[in-house]
């Protein structure tokens, strides 16, 4: 009776077996309608012959992604030579969302570590306070930084007002306007799964490495940063991505000269002059990206497992 007790207490039992997969089919089901089958489309459509008055033919070609990698003339007739300017926009959108990944985990793990640690009670106060802002739209906040960051906007104002400028910065329309874009907009994407890591760390590790006569930046480097990486990991991923593929910030705060992959994206599919062949194959390009992107940190993440295992 007990051996039968411990067998059907044990962790490898499984009680839901044979329901999973039926379980699993409303998941599967949302996955292939919402997720599956557009990028499937967006895919068909990279292949496509673009029409004159916008929309597909339905004739097969590599013509959007030669687009993308080789300029041959205005007339198509030209040998093929490097295109530099989707590449470029390709390079500035990596680098600016690896910046604002930087950056977010720059100002993200001092917050996170200051919410963990304070009285249990009063924790849910600080990250309600974290989350406040994305009860607001994300287009109207990034409007609203818009206002601010203007020539003739609060900031400027402020710091006339206090003597700190004789004449108003020019923020909007540069790449420092998108860099403070994706990082207002991200940062709480990289707070909350690192606090969730620290609310779970066991201090007592850090009072042994204090024992040990270890100095706080060692205990930070070889005890707590190993400890929470899972967390810091999700974090940057969580920032990464969306910030690789925005448009609202590169549209708004950044312009024409600092156009960044989604807006890219986002313009191929515009009217009638849109091209959505090479909208689409962009976006495959984006797509496999990422992808890689998200396999580098999953491995990164298995050998961490397996090196603590």
């Amino acid at each position: 009776m007990a051996a039968g007790a411990s067998s059907g207490g044990s962790a490898k039992s499984d009680t839901y077996a044979e329901a999973r997969n039926w379980l699993l089919l409303p998941s599967w089901i949302v996955i292939g309608i919402f997720v599956l089958i557009p990028v499937i489309l967006m895919l068909i459509y990279s292949f496509l012959t673009k029409e004159f008055r916008g929309g597909v033919i339905w004739e097969f070609s590599l013509a959007a992604y030669d687009q993308f990698f080789f300029d041959r003339g205005l007339f198509g007739d030209s040998p093929p030579v490097i295109e530099w300017t989707y590449i470029n926009i390709f390079w500035r959108s990596i680098w600016q969302a690896g910046l604002a990944t930087l950056l977010s985990l720059a100002i993200g793990f001092p917050t996170a570590y200051f919410i963990a640690t304070r009285p249990e009670k009063i924790r849910p106060a600080w990250v309600f306070l974290i989350t406040i802002p994305y009860w607001v739209n994300l287009l109207i906040r990034t409007v609203s930084m818009k206002f601010l960051l203007r020539d003739q906007g609060p900031l400027n104002d402020f710091l006339l007002s206090i003597g700190v400028i004789s004449d108003p910065i020019h923020i909007v329309n540069t790449n420092f306007a998108v860099q403070l874009g994706l990082f207002y907009s991200y940062l709480p994407f990289m707070v909350l799964p690192i606090y969730a890591s620290v609310e779970r760390y066991n201090f007592a590790l850090s009072e042994a490495a204090a024992d040990l006569y270890a100095t706080k930046w060692v205990t930070l480097r070889r005890v707590l940063l190993p400890a929470v990486k899972p967390g810091v990991i999700a974090g940057c991923i969580l920032v990464f991505v969306p910030s690789l593929g925005s448009f609202l910030a590169p549209d708004l705060l950044g312009g024409a000269r600092n156009f960044m992959i989604g807006s890219l994206i986002e313009e191929q599919f515009k009217g009638n002059a849109g091209n959505w062949p090479f909208g689409a194959a962009a976006s495959m390009i984006l797509l496999s990206m990422v992808l890689v992107i998200l396999m580098i940190f999953a491995r990164q993440q298995a050998k961490a497992n397996k090196g603590d295992a």
